[in-house]
């Protein structure tokens, strides 16, 4: 079944216009974007297919277009308006991002990080180049690695630093097994990478641990 056909106030659509966006549930959600199943199959039954396929939303909008595609009720245009939905979130939150001080705003700095790197299946190891008034120059994947690790090398984090006149930075990476959590690895290249770009007068601050559905702070931890 379509979303059209539904009763007044009964279907997704009806929901979020009459009620807000947040009130939906994911499956509900997934399905406005599908607009319609596919013959025999229900469009929320799409959407439950889909999340149970990819685990979590992240994973879903995360999924690379060609993996999308090949799934019963998407097709390549509608894998190409799930991909928009996370690029438009994105740019929306960079906005917020450059237009004020990156400490005032912490919420959107968490929020853009994790958008980037939620869902990935190896590790990636990303920085926010900032400048002398704490406002986004540059975001960077620096280094890809795999399931369980990425090899981080401070010189390029420098070379980086100097390439983009960057006055402080702010690390992510992500946890594909979905934990938060900072390693004592995560630790020792943290305190590695401040020492490093301390001597080309870079400040750090902060450090962002991605998992599925959260993101940790190393600077609310006191870690920093």
């Amino acid at each position: 079944m379509a979303i059209a056909p539904w009763l007044r106030g009964e279907g997704p659509r009806d929901k979020i216009l009459e009620r807000g966006a947040e009130t939906l549930s994911d499956v509900e959600l997934v399905a406005v974007l599908l607009r319609t199943g596919r013959r025999g199959v229900g469009v929320l039954d799409c959407a439950r297919g889909l999340l149970a396929r990819f685990e979590t939303i992240g994973r879903l909008l995360a999924a690379a277009p060609a993996d999308l595609a090949v799934c019963p009720g998407v097709g390549r245009a509608r894998a190409a308006e799930l991909k928009a939905v996370l690029e438009l979130a994105r740019r929306a939150l960079a906005g917020r991002m450059r237009d004020s001080d990156a400490l005032t705003a912490p919420g959107a700095v968490r929020d853009y990080l994790h958008l980037s790197l939620m869902g990935r299946e190896r590790e990636v190891f990303a920085v926010l180049f900032l400048n002398a008034q704490n406002r986004v120059i540059a975001f960077e994947e620096l280094f890809h690695g795999t399931l369980t690790q990425t090899s981080v090398y401070p010189r390029e984090v420098v070379r980086s630093a100097l390439r983009h006149n960057a006055a402080a930075a702010i690390f992510a990476h992500n946890h594909p097994s979905g934990l938060a959590e900072p390693s004592a690895a995560d630790r020792t290249l943290t305190q590695a990478l401040i020492q490093a770009l301390g001597l080309v007068d870079v400040r750090v601050l902060d450090h962002f641990i991605i998992g599925n559905g959260s993101a940790l702070s190393f600077a609310e931890r006191g870690i920093l």
